[in-house]
């Protein structure tokens, strides 16, 4: 369960992303629109310390991007090079904001949904204290059985993560995932299948929808290395 305040933020999640945004490789867009929102869907920290939120955003006419991105109370140690920057949050204080592929808590939570066949987390709103439920914007889903075991990953110095044209390679000890920052581009579709031709055909996926686009689209992929 995903744990929503009703909040203010400073600056907003769009306007904290925005400069960082289009300085990476795989930036696709008008470089002087504003962001603009397409959905987004979210995962559970077990240990209800950090917040996992994938954005879909889009540069003004240009392709849905996918920006996963953790929240937390204090930095992450040794995460520095994944650090977009600071929020403050009229409840929770100050948010150190994280391009979650070098976040433990994000690759962990990622790769269980994937292998276990999981799905986004449901979310609820605090509303004066009632938790009313909420409608995610994108729905998600793991291809891995739902009886396989959960995947055993390793710490923050363990991660490598490599920025191509149009996703993001993290390897983790004996894990590998590909983040598609372009879902359902003709470029994706190409990092797909490089990505099942490395994994010898043992990938598992993310598959997803959002408001706009019913049709599913891989998000993301993993294999055992």
């Amino acid at each position: 369960m995903a744990l929503i305040h009703r909040a203010q933020l400073r600056p907003s999640k769009l306007e904290l992303l925005e400069p960082w945004l289009r300085t990476r490789s795989w930036f696709a867009g008008d470089p002087t629109a504003p962001l603009t929102s397409a959905g987004a869907y979210r995962f559970d920290d077990p240990a209800g310390e950090v917040g996992i939120e994938t954005l879909l955003v889009r540069a003004g006419d240009g392709p849905v991007l996918q920006v996963p991105l953790t929240y937390r109370d204090a930095p992450l140690e040794g995460g520095e090079a994944w650090l977009i920057g600071t929020m403050e949050h009229s409840v929770l204080g100050r948010r150190w904001t994280y391009d979650a592929v070098g976040d433990p808590a994000y690759i962990a939570a990622l790769a269980t949904v994937i292998f276990c066949g999981g799905t986004q987390a449901d979310e609820f709103v605090d509303v004066e204290g009632d938790l009313v439920f909420r409608e995610s914007t994108a729905t998600v889903a793991g291809s891995g059985p739902a009886d396989a075991p959960a995947p055993v990953l390793l710490t923050t110095g363990d991660i490598s993560t490599s920025d191509e044209p149009d996703s993001t390679v993290v390897v983790t000890g004996s894990l590998r995932l590909v983040i598609l920052r372009a879902p359902g581009s003709p470029k994706a579709e190409t990092s797909v299948l490089a990505a099942r031709r490395t994994a010898g055909g043992g990938a598992e996926q993310l598959s997803g929808t959002w408001t706009a686009q019913p049709e599913e689209r891989v998000l993301a992929l993993a294999n055992s290395l």
